[in-house]
Parts: C-alpha cells; sequence; structure tokens
C-alpha cells in the first residue's frame, strides 16, 4: 500500500497524455461494461464525496452512497479481467508509450489501485456540482438492479449513442458495431 501515492501520482500524470490522442481509442460494448463494473464503486464513492457539500441532509447519495458503493464492489473482482482489456487500452492511447509500457508491466493489484484512483480524480475533478441533485436521482433509480445490470444499462445507453456516431465519452469512445 506504501506505493499506492506514487501509483497515483502515474495515473494521474496519465491523463493528459491521453487527452493529446488524435484519435481517442474506441472500447467494446463488452470492454465498457466492464470497465463500469469495476468502477462503479470508486464512481458512486467518488459522486457521493463530491456532491456532498451540495446535496441536502436528506439526498439519497448522503444517506446511501457508501452502502451502494460497498455492494457494487463485490462484482469489481470478476469485471477485472475485462475491464483491464479495456483499463489498458486507455492507458496505451497517447504519446508516452513508455508510461503505457510500465503500466502493463505491473501486477494486477497496482494497476487496480492505478484504476481506482484515476476514477476517483476524475469523478473529483470532473463533476459540475450543478448536476449533483440530477445524479442523486438516477442513482436512486438504478440502485435496485444488481450491479451488473447497472453497468450493462450504462453501456447498452453510451451504445446508442455509438450507433448514431456521437458516443464519445472523455478520452475514448464507443465502437460502432
Amino acid at each position: 500500500m506504501r506505493s499506492f501515492p506514487r501509483l497515483a501520482t502515474i495515473a494521474l500524470a496519465l491523463a493528459p497524455i491521453a487527452a493529446q490522442a488524435a484519435e481517442p481509442p474506441c472500447l467494446t460494448l463488452a470492454e465498457f461494461t466492464a470497465l463500469s463494473s469495476y468502477a462503479l464503486p470508486s464512481i458512486i464513492t467518488g459522486t457521493t464525496d463530491r456532491c456532498a457539500a451540495s446535496l441536502p441532509a436528506n439526498a439519497w447519495l448522503k444517506r446511501n452512497g457508501n452502502q451502494l458503493a460497498a455492494r457494487y464492489t463485490t462484482g469489481k473482482s470478476r469485471a477485472w479481467p475485462a475491464a483491464k482489456t479495456a483499463f489498458l487500452k486507455l492507458a496505451g492511447n497517447g504519446a508516452n508509450n513508455d508510461a503505457a509500457g510500465l503500466i502493463k508491466g505491473l501486477p494486477d493489484s497496482s494497476q487496480q489501485q492505478m484504476a481506482d484512483a484515476f476514477i476517483s480524480g476524475l469523478v473529483g475533478q470532473q463533476l459540475p456540482t450543478e448536476r449533483c441533485s440530477v445524479i442523486d436521482q438516477l442513482v436512486r433509480l438504478l440502485a435496485p438492479l444488481p450491479p451488473e445490470n447497472t453497468a450493462e444499462l450504462i453501456a447498452v445507453a453510451a451504445g446508442l449513442g455509438a450507433r448514431t456516431g456521437r458516443a464519445r465519452i472523455g478520452n475514448f469512445s464507443i465502437c460502432q458495431a
């Protein structure tokens, strides 16, 4: 765990590298679903933390976000092998192939720490707080679903954009089928 700050620093340093790429990599629906399954606990935790100050005391995320993240954590290990493929595809996108090679050479536990730090950091930096009430409502509606269904629903929604050619999400896109 002592290497976590170092890994987090590397992960955060890679964000601008991925942003410099001319053409974003595309993820298949299966890769995006796996990445979503893996990332949901960190996304929920990051969203809960980011939105804490802007949501009312009775907001769903404030009352239930940590429990939902814990419930979704059960699927992380099952999702990792396919999520790893997507993560490495994203990490390998950019001008710095040395960094991508470094990440690929790390053990899975270190790659997972990097992925978690990157996801939490991304949510913490990128989520506009004025959207927190809508996200709170959306998470409340999705919460009864099993984690696998939630991840697949997110991927299907993103895939709908792929059919129209507008499925660019940050520094990657959903491959058109």
